[in-house]
């Protein structure tokens, strides 16, 4: 029986991932570990039997190391991290300290317990990290792969870098047992609504404007989120002690095609399903509009990179990884959880979950 702690497993991809281990490893202990800031929600692990969720921050050295020494813990996945780039331009200290400093705790607990004090028992530590780290692609440039070399171009991708390099150092200097994934854009069931499909998603059921960062044409690999857990699984049965793995969706799509599908999948939803026009007065399709009608271009971010793309060569080799769902399949299932979960989506965008995390968990650190 494996006994996890996993980081930042209140989030979008922390949670799914939990759900998927639980529904993969009935036995196996499952502690979380989550800041419950902004983005963890402990709605999110709704139906997961038996975890044990711990509201803390990865930076409290000392709390992590508690909580390793006490549960037993074996196996540290690292999810937890500032992670949206527009935040990171506004607010970069938050991402610095948090992905960069958070991650050298954990790390430096893991020494501690499983090296220091261990009795060098099989353990590991993996780190989750993102294609973002490679910097950017020309339309006719082939695809990251773990030897491209790193050029971040954001602070979010700038501080997961170098988390991404104290977690390889550790390894090499200490014998951390260690491995790191770099995935694509995620997309699915709990992923908070500022990232694209679940903020243009909901903000379509309102009739609000889709604001799209300048020509729409920057692309993006597409990755439905329980194909990158199972990718996560892998690493972890089969990946090589001290090496990278990149997971993608094998879907590369222009933000732009990505906003027409997602438009022209309302429409059909709505044309299929009478409630909805009752449930959603403002979305254009009950109006006989089309939800296309609420493109709007915008100035561009900063530093927006224009192109990613996944080589996913070495997974697909090395553990026999492959997306079990095209985007077509996977965002389809997408949208029907939105909308079946729209009171989850409500509390999170009316911060109601707040009150109930501010009520349920202050003050808890374990």
């Amino acid at each position: 029986m494996a006994k996890l702690l996993v980081t930042g497993g209140a989030g979008f991809i922390g949670a799914n991932f939990v759900h998927y281990w639980r529904e993969q490893n009935a036995n196996d202990a499952i502690c979380v570990l989550d800041a419950l800031t902004y983005a963890g929600n402990p709605a999110n692990l709704d139906g997961a039997d038996n975890i044990d969720l711990v509201q803390g921050d990865i930076r409290d050295g000392a709390l992590v190391e508690r909580l390793m020494r006490e549960r037993a813990i074996d196996t540290l996945i690292h999810f937890a991290a500032e992670s949206h780039v527009d935040r990171s331009i506004t607010g970069p200290d938050a991402f610095l300290d948090t992905n960069i400093m958070g991650t050298h705790e954990l790390l430096k607990a893991a020494r501690k317990i499983w090296l220091d004090e261990g009795s060098g028992q099989p353990h590991r530590f993996h780190h989750v990290s993102t294609d973002e780290v490679y910097g950017t692609l020309r339309l006719d440039d082939p695809a990251f792969t773990e030897q491209t070399a790193y050029a971040p171009n954001s602070p979010y991708a700038a501080s997961k870098a170098a988390s991404d390099h104290i977690v390889r150092a550790y390894h090499h200097t200490y014998g951390l047992e260690v491995t790191t994934s770099n995935c694509s854009n995620n997309y699915g069931p709990f992923q908070f609504p500022e990232k694209l499909i679940p903020l243009f998603l909901i903000n379509a059921l309102h009739g609000r404007n889709l604001p799209i960062y300048g020509d729409g044409q920057q692309r993006r690999d597409w990755l439905y989120v329980e194909d990158h857990c199972r990718g996560i699984e892998l690493v972890l049965h089969k990946g090589r002690i001290g090496e990278c793995y990149n997971i993608g969706g094998g879907a590369e799509l222009p933000n732009l095609e990505v906003i027409d599908i997602l438009c022209e999948t309302l429409d059909t939803v709505f044309a299929n399903n009478a409630e909805l026009k009752t449930r959603f007065p403002d979305a254009p399709p009950s109006r006989g509009e089309p939800t296309s009608s609420l493109k709007q271009h915008v100035t561009d971010r900063p530093g927006h990179d224009r192109r990613y793309a996944i080589d996913e060569c070495k997974a697909s080799n090395e553990l026999g990884y492959a997306a079990s769902r095209s985007f077509a399949e996977g965002f389809a299932q997408t949208v029907d959880w939105y909308l079946a979960n729209e009171a989850w989506w409500r509390a999170v965008m009316d911060g109601s979950y707040r009150d109930w995390v501010d009520t349920n968990y202050a003050g808890r650190a374990g």
